[in-house]
Order: structure tokens, then sequence, then C-alpha cells
């Protein structure tokens, strides 16, 4: 089973790899994941994203009273308040739930505006919303937003090529700190490229980019992106491995380093 925790302060228990829905899977994907312990899902607002498999998984758990086994990540792209609203009625019908355990608003570079912050903040004190969460690919925003405590819990870019968290938002985290979910622990599939290597090296698989992230404590869940069940349990029967040695991340970050050059 896949090691659980605290999302940050926010009290929501996840597994440390999550399973995102915009890559085409079909139910049985969600399902498998569920039963080996990875509850936390995001369900984003592109076409992909908002997969008819995922919704049909969400309202077939909810019919059988399950729906508290998973922990429901919900991307929007609102930015205002009325569209805020609409998207978010349509998504909790869709789904067939009355609330969603994350809303993260997105895409920000920068502090997203206050009528989007108080907009989400009261669908937190409704009760539609346990979390409020926040994408982006600006570290900077990371440290100012987790200060003032208006965002639970932040999606952030980190993998052995884009490690710059590790200077610009690990060491300012506060000890009532928000929950750090992580994305493209592949770096959009280039650490997993053959023609990407440096000279002599093997090519790392998806499975060890993610224990690559996993490595880092402060990070709560490494999301996990997959298209099938043989894919998913490729990458399971690697995380199996446990924890990377010294000389394996070193290995990734030689990896990473020539990538980014």
């Amino acid at each position: 089973m896949i090691e659980k925790r605290k999302l940050g302060s926010t009290g929501i228990e996840v597994a440390r790899i999550g399973i995102s829905s915009s890559f085409g899977a079909h139910a049985d994907v969600f399902s498998a994941a569920l039963e080996r312990g990875c509850n936390y899902f995001n369900w984003g607002t592109f076409i992909k994203g908002r997969s008819s498999a995922f919704k049909d998984f969400i309202r077939q758990l909810s019919r059988e009273g399950r729906r508290q086994e998973v922990v429901i990540g919900l991307l929007s792209y609102s930015h205002s308040a009325l569209l805020g609203d609409r998207f978010l009625k349509s998504a909790l019908t869709q789904l067939g739930t009355d609330y969603v355990d994350g809303l993260i608003l997105g895409y920000y570079p920068k502090r997203p505006p206050q009528r989007v912050l108080d907009w989400a903040a009261k669908m937190k004190q409704s009760g539609l919303v346990r979390a409020i969460g926040l994408t982006t690919h600006n570290r900077d925003v990371v440290a100012p937003l987790s200060k003032e405590g208006i965002i639970d819990y932040f999606h952030i870019r980190y993998n052995a090529v884009h490690r710059g968290a590790e200077q610009d938002i690990f060491p300012h985290l506060q000890s009532e700190r928000p929950g750090l979910v992580s994305f493209t622990a592949t770096s959009w599939g280039q650490l997993i490229k053959q023609k990407k290597m440096p000279p002599n090296t093997p090519v790392p698989s998806a499975g060890d980019c993610y224990r690559f992230v996993l490595a880092r404590d402060e990070i709560d869940v490494c999301m996990m992106g997959v298209r099938d069940l043989p894919m998913f349990e490729d990458n399971m029967k690697v995380l199996e491995k446990g924890p990377m040695t010294a000389e394996e991340l070193d290995q990734m970050r030689v990896i990473g380093d020539h990538i980014y050059r």
C-alpha cells in the first residue's frame, strides 16, 4: 500500500501518489489505483481532464456509499465569482457529489485577484469545498501566499530537471505549512526519453521519476499520469522498490542537469 499522510495542515489524509484524470484512462485504472491505496484524484477543466470515465468512477462510488474514500481535487480556471459558481455547480452535478475536497485555482503566475480568493473562501465556508488549492509554475508566488494562510495547498512543478523548489519553496515553509502536490514528475516526458540522456546513461522509468520526487519529505503528493492499467501497474512495481538510494538520487540529478542545459 502507498504511504499516506495529512495534506499539509488541512487534516485531509492523502496517499503520496495521486492520479490525474487528464490522460484518457478508463474507470478500471481509477478503481485499481483506489484498491492500491491511491485516494487523491484530480479532475481537470479541459476535455481530457473532464473525462467521462472519471465521472462515472466517482458517481459509482457515491452510489455505493464510498464517496469518503476518495479525495477529489477540482481544477478551476474561472476568474470570476459568477463563472466560478456555475463551474462548481456543474462539476458537483456531473460527479454526483455535494462537495469536493480541494478547489484548485489555476493557473496563476502571481497572486490571484482578491475577488477570486474571496469567492473560494466563500465556497469553503459553505461546505462545498474542504480546502483551497492553487496551481502555479511561478515558485515566487508560493511562500508569500502560504504566509497569508489563504491557500491550503499548492500544486507545483518539481522533478529532476526542475529542482528550483529546493531553494525557493521548501526552506520557506512554516511549521503550520500548506500542503504540496507536485506535477510533471517526468518533466513532460523528457526524463524517460533515450535521446535526452547523457552518453551511456540508462533511461529512468516513470516510476523512478516518482521515486525521485517522493524522496522530498516536503512533497505530500506526487501526481501520476497514466493512460491504461498496464502503465499504472508498471509504475507501481517500480514504486515498490521503496526510497531511492543516495546514488540513484545523484544519477537522477545528473540526468536532470544534462536536460536542463
